[in-house]
C-alpha cells in the first residue's frame, strides 16, 4: 500500500475495542496515523471520547499529534515497540506527557517487540532508497 508500516490497538479488558493503521496516503488524511485510526474506531465502538479504561498498543513511539490524541482520550497504559528519535514525541522531541500542559499522563511502556517493529521500519525505508 506504499504505508510507513505502523499498527495500533485499542484494548479494553481482554477485547480489541480499536485496530488501526497508518492511512495517510491511501485516505489523504494526513491525521490518519495508526494510533488514531484505533483510537477513533474504538471512541465510536465504545461510545464514549473518554477511554480511560483502555490501553494502546502501537508499533512506534507516538507522534506529537498521536501523544496529544492519546493524552485527550484518556488513555490509561501506552505499550510501544520501537523508539522514533526523529519523529517520536514521548521519550523524544516534545516528550509531551512531561510536558506541565499535559492533562493526562497514560503509564508508559516502551521497547515491546523493539528489534522486530524496528527491523519492519528499516526494511521498508530501505526499499524506497
Amino acid at each position: 500500500m506504499g504505508e510507513v508500516p505502523v499498527g495500533a490497538v485499542v484494548v479494553r479488558g481482554e477485547a480489541i475495542v480499536g485496530e488501526g493503521h497508518n492511512l495517510t496516503r491511501t485516505d489523504h488524511d494526513p491525521t490518519a496515523h495508526a494510533e488514531m485510526v484505533a483510537i477513533r474506531m474504538a471512541a465510536e465502538k465504545l461510545g464514549d471520547e473518554r477511554l480511560s479504561a483502555c490501553d494502546l498498543y502501537v508499533t512506534l513511539e507516538p507522534c506529537p499529534m498521536c501523544a496529544g490524541a492519546i493524552s485527550h482520550a484518556r488513555i490509561a497504559r501506552l505499550y510501544y515497540g520501537a523508539s522514533d528519535p526523529k519523529g517520536g514525541a514521548v521519550e523524544h522531541g516534545a516528550r509531551v506527557f512531561q510536558q506541565p500542559q499535559c492533562l493526562h499522563r497514560p503509564e508508559v511502556y516502551s521497547g515491546l517487540g523493539e528489534g522486530e517493529a524496528g527491523l519492519l521500519l528499516r526494511d521498508f525505508f530501505a526499499e524506497r532508497r
